[in-house]
């Protein structure tokens, strides 16, 4: 028995083209079975009977490049390094032109810091010098630039050099957006956490997908469907549970219909998916037309959930209401975060859905049912989607209407790249996407140069540069997008 060397484990990089240990490692803090998931007690119930202890192919330690072969990775790193570095300092330097010698001096930006009818703990407005500050996070960004090129052996400096640069661009924006104004920050917050639910949710259900080995493009669907069925249901029944349940059921119909043209017919993933998010749009659409938009008073009338404050942590000032203020899909998704993270690196399910996710042939082999394997986990990534297509109707405006997601499902798909494919990752894409579209809402009123039309844009231009230009070079899951054939 080796030691376990899965490509996504914790502490573990992930190595391309290594296969794994993807039986069941005695010594692996990743299977959740107090290191003996080896040695399963009876037969695997996945494995057929009469299966008891799992042999784990052997895995050769990775390989270090040397000579030619070194020397071009590192030249490619260097550029990569550069590149990234220079368009940070390129960029702060437009900050510094637009936003710090743009702004006026002695002009103050105002943020409210607290939300309207909250009972927690108010909170003075935070006035900022708008110029100075912009001039100040101008240069962060290019300090930033400067740390990407220098650190770029070290993954913590890179990530913080990222995240640096774009926290403070972001912060010279708004003081040049803002000056001699005022806008809610925590509102802003708020909107926030009111656009990335769905966004987690979907991205979740991306990264399920794409670990067992099925690139989940039909999250888009999953959400159309869900909103509708979750609308149709709770206004027939009269129950916003029923309606929430319904949404799951039918974003989790969306992913057995991929799972179904996946894996047993080996129909092209992408394609597929991009179909079926058509397919949902036009019978959603049609229904809307034909059933709902003409008796909305029956159809179309689900109402929303109310919020329920947590006693305690919903009077924490500022970020209080924003968190723990909030309606049952928000605190369901809190838990599903949780859930996915530890079942995908801690219990036998995720090491069997990253197992299949890698190198599908080697989990064959030790007893594992592969294409069972990708039916379930897209499924369930369905349902998951699904809840998050609920929130779209009865968790915010409480109506359905046709084509409602608009793209919000692709951008849950560039949330999990982003996020590396890792549940933790794909939310912090998520509420970075989130705060983009929150805060094109709150600086429309404010009337910016800015038009509103470019406004609007922001969220999906966040999309590409963050995907684009700060993600890098990224690995996926090996076997996703491959349709696995036994034998």
């Amino acid at each position: 028995m080796t030691d376990d060397k899965r490509p996504g484990g914790p502490g573990q990089p992930e190595t391309p083209g290594s296969s794994g240990n993807y039986g069941n490692s005695g010594n692996s803090g990743d299977s959740g079975d107090s290191g003996n998931s080896g040695h399963p007690d009876g037969p695997d119930k996945e494995g057929g009977a009469g299966v008891g202890t799992l042999i784990t192919p052997e895995v050769e330690a990775p390989q270090t490049a040397t000579g030619a072969a070194a020397r071009t990775l590192e030249r490619a790193a260097l550029r990569r390094a550069l590149v990234t570095g220079i368009g940070f300092i390129v960029v702060g330097l437009y900050a510094l032109w637009a936003f710090g010698l743009g702004t006026d001096s002695g002009v103050d930006a105002v943020f409210g810091m607290n939300i309207a009818n909250s009972s927690a703990t108010e909170v003075s407005p935070l006035h900022v010098a708008a110029r100075g500050t912009a001039i100040a996070m101008s240069i962060v960004c290019m300090a930033a630039g400067v740390l990407r090129i220098v650190f770029d052996k070290s993954k913590l400096w890179r990530r913080v050099s990222a995240g640096l640069f774009v926290a403070a661009f972001v912060v010279a924006f708004l003081c040049w957006a803002v000056a001699g104004k005022s806008m809610s920050f925590a509102g802003a917050l708020q909107n926030t956490m009111l656009a990335a639910t769905p966004l987690i949710l979907g991205a979740l259900a991306g990264v399920i997908g794409e670990r067992s080995g099925i690139v989940n493009i039909a999250i888009e669907g999953q959400f159309l469907f869900g909103a509708f069925g979750a609308a149709l249901t709770a206004s027939v029944t009269g129950s916003l549970t029923a309606g929430l349940f319904a949404g799951a059921a039918a974003g989790g119909l969306v992913g057995l219909l991929l799972a179904v043209f996946a894996v047993r017919y080996l129909v092209e993933q992408v394609v597929l998916g991009v179909v079926i998010n058509l397919l949902v749009s036009g019978i959603t659409g049609f229904l809307y037309t034909q059933l709902l938009q003409p008796n909305s008073d029956k159809y179309n009338n689900p109402g929303v959930f109310a919020n329920h404050k947590i006693p305690g942590l919903g009077d924490i000032p500022v970020i209080g209401p924003v968190l723990f203020d909030v309606n049952v899909i928000v605190y369901l998704m809190y838990a599903l975060v949780a859930v996915v993270h530890f079942g995908l690196f801690y219990t036998r399910w995720g090491l069997r859905a990253r197992a299949v996710g890698e190198h599908p042939t080697a989990a064959d082999t030790v007893g594992i049912k592969v294409n069972r394997t990708r039916y379930i986990n897209v499924g369930l990534a369905g349902c998951i989607a699904g809840i998050g297509g609920a929130f779209l109707t009865i968790g915010t405006v409480g109506t359905f209407s046709k084509d409602m997601a608009s793209g919000a499902g692709y951008i849950a798909l560039a949330a999990v790249i982003f996020g590396r494919w890792r549940p933790m990752g794909a939310v912090a894409a998520a509420l970075l996407f989130g705060f983009s579209k929150a805060l094109a809402t709150s600086l429309q009123p404010l009337h910016t140069p800015i038009p509103a039309e470019f406004l609007n844009m922001i969220p999906y231009i966040v999309t590409v540069f963050a995907v684009a230009g700060l993600v890098g070079k990224v690995r996926p899951p090996a076997a996703a997008n491959k349709p696995y054939t036994k034998g």
